[in-house]
């Protein structure tokens, strides 16, 4: 646990805790380098010493705050401070949605497709950009007073395991809404993401979730065996075209469900519209049953009863032996064939995007790793698959899991122009990459044209491609006032005084009598011209005033008389 106003990593005040969870506690803290809230996420205690865990969550972490959508939080910073891993977030004021449903119960048609219309709307940028949710439920989705949505933790859930499934305080939120495919062990697709959407979508128009248990497990069987009740049932007057979203989202069998959110998202748009649809029916069964059925002549078949001991005797040893003949027949010709995996050649999904490629090979029979991993190529455009792991061309058993490996493109990172940018944002953002971050300041012509750490020149220049190690300077103006020279004639006592008025000065006037010059002259100042203006110091000035006339006596012992 964070103790209030502890420092993370020296830059992140923590001003109270704000939530807790299974994964992680979740702290409101200040940053002092860009003076805003954020939200800071500290990663359990035992959960930080798994090295395999941390390393993929920071992984994700960082894959995630690539994403940039108004409907996703997020995600400034990832790092690890004395042992405690974290990652900064925006902080968003609201509540969630999960706290919202527990309040208001069943929310009306048109909040739901609004809020929905929302979320897959982000999650659609994230799976344009390779990234799956995993763990999409309203205890991850924010609501701000203007009814905007924001859901967080990208990427995140996908540090969690199948045998997380026994650990209550973990996993029983994210069950109700884990995949069938995924609750039996399948890895996560962006089918896994649709079922979830499907899911508090139903739980938005119902205000309660379809499955409960009394345990995790219990919960994901009913995901995978019992049928989702109708939200038509529950509420009449909820349009066939939403229900139909909803089972064509939460189908059990992927096959019958989306093939991309976007897909949602359109049904969505125009559910209003179709409001009398028929309902829909599913193209393919939901559950693969297995088993023979029991021939009806087998059915009640009575025993022969023989007269004698001999048949008695004749028929058993004929039992036994047949029984035996049949288990040899059995294991020698029958048993090979039926436990027999078939074979299947990895094919060739280089230079194709990651969801073609998955899609190609689940075709194929074969399953797919629940991490992607990414490595540099020179010949593979960035985002495209590189390789397969088995390579194409292995022949392997039906079922085989596949890990996909993703290009990141040429060794290196591309500079943006940052011209114009705040110094602190991209110095952080560089230093995210393992840039070396260089300073430089330049005096500038006119500073009112510039503002407090405005980055106006950068060096090497935008468009080059630098690699992890390289420096990147960052030139910011010198924004300073001088003293200009007061004594020049063209200055007058007001206009110093609005002068020290601007730059917060403490002005001192005092007046020297003068014949040389007119009055109100400017005769001297202690701070001279060109040095630096520094706000609260003295300024004094000396002014030329005009002497006292001598007074006139008529005679002389009037003068003595004075």
């Amino acid at each position: 646990m964070i103790a209030k106003e502890q420092k993370i990593n020296g830059r992140y005040r923590v001003i109270r805790l704000i939530g807790e969870g299974g994964m992680a506690n979740v702290y409101l803290a200040f940053d002092e380098i860009l003076e805003r809230n954020v939200a800071v996420k500290v990663l359990r205690g035992d959960l930080a010493e798994d090295d395999k865990f941390v390393k993929r969550f920071q992984r994700e972490a960082i894959n995630a705050s690539a994403l940039s959508h108004p409907n996703i939080v997020e995600m400034y910073d990832v790092g690890e401070d004395t042992g405690n891993y974290y990652i900064v977030m925006e902080y968003i004021e609201g509540v969630t949605l999960k706290s919202l449903i527990k309040k208001r119960g069943a929310l009306t048609v048109s909040e739901t497709i609004d809020i929905m219309k929302q979320l897959t709307s982000a999650i659609i940028h994230a799976h344009a950009s390779y990234i799956i949710h995993r763990d999409i439920k309203p205890q991850n989705v924010l609501v701000l007073n203007d009814g905007t949505v924001k859901i967080t933790d990208f990427g995140i859930a996908t540090a969690l395991n199948n045998s997380e499934l026994t650990q209550t305080n973990s996993i029983m939120g994210s069950v109700h809404y884990l995949p069938p495919e995924q609750a039996n062990g399948g890895s996560a697709t962006i089918k896994s993401d649709i079922y979830s959407l499907g899911i508090l979508m139903y739980e938005l128009l119902v205000g309660k979730i379809p499955f409960k248990g009394d345990s995790a497990v219990e919960i994901a069987i009913k995901q995978m065996k019992e049928q989702l009740p109708s939200v038509r049932a529950h509420n009449p007057d909820i349009p066939q075209s939403l229900e139909n979203i909803i089972l064509k989202s939460a189908a059990k069998n992927p096959k019958n469900r989306y093939d991309h959110v976007n897909e949602m998202y359109i049904d969505l748009k125009n559910a209003l519209e179709f409001e009398e649809e028929e309902r829909i029916v599913y193209k393919y069964p939901e559950q693969e049953t297995s088993g023979e059925k029991v021939p009806k002549n087998l059915k009640n078949k009575k025993k022969n009863k023989f007269d004698i001991v001999t048949n008695l005797i004749i028929g058993f040893l004929a039992f036994i032996c047949l029984g035996l003949l049949g288990g040899i027949i059995y294991l020698v010709l029958i048993y090979p064939q039926v436990t027999r995996v078939p074979e299947i050649l990895v094919p060739d999904v280089s230079n194709m995007e990651v969801l073609e490629a998955e899609r190609m090979l689940r075709d194929k029979g074969l399953s797919l790793a629940v991490d992607i991993n990414e490595e540099f190529s020179s010949h593979v455009p960035e985002g495209l698959v590189v390789r397969t792991i088995p390579q194409y061309n292995r022949l392997v058993k039906e079922g085989t899991e596949v890990t996909l490996v993703v290009s990141l493109g040429e060794l290196g990172i591309v500079l943006d122009d940052y011209t114009d940018k705040n110094y602190f944002e991209i110095k952080a953002l560089l230093e995210v990459q393992n840039l070396v971050v260089l300073t430089d300041q330049i005096r500038v012509d006119d500073p009112e044209d510039y503002r407090e750490n405005m980055i106006i020149d950068q060096s090497p220049e935008p468009g080059t491609k630098v690699v992890p190690g390289d420096s990147v300077t960052l030139v910011l103006p010198i924004i300073t006032t001088e003293y200009p020279e007061f004594t020049d004639g063209t200055w007058t006592v007001e206009q110093i005084e609005d002068f020290a008025d601007e730059h917060g000065l403490n002005l001192i006037i005092r007046h020297r009598d003068s014949t040389a010059v007119a009055e109100g002259t400017i005769l001297s100042q202690n701070r001279p011209a060109g040095s630096t203006v520094a706000r609260g110091v003295r300024l004094e000035i000396e002014v030329a005033r005009e002497p006292e006339p001598e007074e006139e006596f008529e005679n002389e012992e009037e003068f003595e008389n004075e």
